[in-house]
């Protein structure tokens, strides 16, 4: 195992998927990318519609601080990661957080990701999704899974 994705995001799982990475990685001595997916729609609270009529500038100034809290929480963790010894970049890319991991998975040669997962259950994870469910069966390498509590 020679590299490791690690997707993080601002959820609870975050620290724990990542300090799960870093012990793997040290471990292994792999090389570790770090990587936050800006989805427009969830994480800017705006479902997209063009004929909503939404203010835009509100919208873009949403995205704006959502981009950046996104960014500094990226270098916090490549910093510590570093401090740590591993070999560390990391990766920002608005898009389906699914599919951007799996696309990266590839084009990066991940031998692992690592996913957090919100433990939705029932109907709020068919109206929600489950980023961790795609990953895992859409991604081109193994995929490990770090629970977080459990929600209804």
């Amino acid at each position: 195992m020679k590299k490791i994705l690690v997707a993080l995001d601002s959820g609870d799982t975050c620290q724990r998927v990542f300090d799960q990475a870093s012990e793997i990685a040290q471990a292994v001595q792999a090389k570790v990318n770090l990587l936050s997916v800006l989805n427009l729609d969830s994480d800017a609270g705006f479902a997209f519609s063009p004929y909503a009529g939404r203010d835009w500038q509100a919208y873009a100034e949403k995205y704006q601080s959502v981009e950046t809290a996104s960014v500094k929480l990226l270098e916090g963790f490549a910093d510590r990661a570093k401090a740590a010894g591993l070999d560390t970049e990391y990766t920002y890319e608005p898009g389906s957080p699914g599919s951007v991991i799996c696309k990266l998975a590839k084009a990066w040669g991940a031998d692992l990701v690592i996913v957090g997962s919100h433990g939705r259950k029932g109907f709020s994870e068919m109206l929600l999704g489950s980023v961790s469910n795609y990953v895992v069966h859409h991604a081109p390498c193994s995929v490990m899974v770090i629970h977080g509590p459990t929600t209804q």
